[in-house]
């Protein structure tokens, strides 16, 4: 089984930060984000990595090389200009599944969890199964509610957060084309169709998505 880590954002609420640099390159305890990933993901069983990138992506290319250095093998999809989530995972699926293996793990590049990716190195029979979390303070009512192992859209009861870590099927992409299109409305689709199991994580999280939270996860790492 195959993890892609998705790197393709161009990081504008970083501001400056990511003027130079792309944002899974920004360093958290010292070094990029984006190596931690793939540690984490080597350690879990991966040896097999897919990158997607577009702004400045030659800089993870030139910093992760081939992943020999880590212990597995990386492929990057590099994209002309980004193709939003969705668009991006479809681009790299033949980098990513065959007829005996036709699932693989997500990983945003831009979230931070202590969570063991061991969780996401098993295979699923339905189209998706997602790592919810706690609601942030940036997304207070959160995005799908869980029942009996299922997620749904929440409909007033308690809603959860997604993590950005999931195991995805080959088969949530039957006809899509190729294109920029983002990964939500292909989940909503197939939770109306109960194709989308999931559970709640109830560890540390955390959407690397600001300045002052790249400097939140400095401040924790460097302090353990």
């Amino acid at each position: 089984m195959k993890a892609m880590i998705l790197a393709a954002g161009r990081g504008t609420r970083m501001k400056h930060l990511t003027d130079n640099s792309p944002k899974p390159m920004l360093q958290v305890a010292g070094k990029p984000l984006i190596a931690h990933h793939v540690e984490r993901l080597v350690k879990a069983g991966f040896n097999e990595l897919v990158i997607n990138h577009a702004y400045l992506g030659e800089q993870i290319e030139a910093y992760l090389g081939d992943g020999s250095a880590y212990g597995c093998q990386i492929q990057y999809s590099h994209e002309k200009t980004a193709l939003e989530t969705g668009g991006g995972i479809f681009q790299a699926l033949p980098l990513l599944v065959n007829e005996r293996e036709p699932c693989f793990a997500v990983v945003n590049g831009d979230v931070w969890s202590d969570m063991d990716y061991q969780r996401l190195n098993k295979g699923i029979h339905h189209h998706a199964h997602l790592f919810l979390v706690g609601n942030p303070s940036h997304n207070p009512d959160g995005d799908f509610a869980l029942h009996n192992g299922m997620v749904k859209v929440s409909e007033g009861e308690e809603a959860f957060t997604f993590s950005g870590l999931s195991i995805l099927h080959k088969d949530l992409f039957d006809g899509c084309e190729s294109g920029a299109f983002k990964l939500a409305p292909l989940l909503k689709k197939a939770m109306h169709s109960k194709q989308v199991t999931g559970d709640v994580y109830r560890g540390y999280w955390l959407d690397v998505g600001t300045p002052e939270r790249l400097q939140e996860i400095n401040q924790r790492l460097l302090n353990q």
